[in-house]
């Protein structure tokens, strides 16, 4: 199995962050073909005190070749239009293997 992890540095203004990934974002990336499982992770702190971060998404497909072809499809091309558009600046992209 093969995540995406999107990770969000904390907004400027939370209310309007969660407002547009809840009611825009989110609903764009679920229609990504292949996706098998969308997971959302608030952070609301850590061991130390604070974080600077706000949310990790997590996003399950089969394998390495279902994630390209759902970045590659229109509706992965316009989950990633919208998030650069509202969070290019926050968040940072990886690609990981579940073991």
């Amino acid at each position: 199995m093969i995540k995406l992890i999107a990770i969000y540095k904390k907004p400027e203004d939370t209310v309007a962050f969660d407002t547009h990934y809840n009611e825009v974002h989110a609903p764009l990336a679920a229609k990504m073909p292949g996706l098998i499982k969308l997971e959302v992770n608030r952070i609301y702190g850590g061991p130390m005190g604070d974080s600077n971060l706000h949310l990790i998404a997590e996003m399950y497909f089969e394998t390495k070749e279902a994630l390209t072809e759902a970045l590659n499809a229109p509706e992965g091309r316009a989950a990633g239009k919208d998030l650069m558009g509202f969070a290019g600046k926050l968040v940072s992209m990886h690609f990981a293997e579940v073991e």
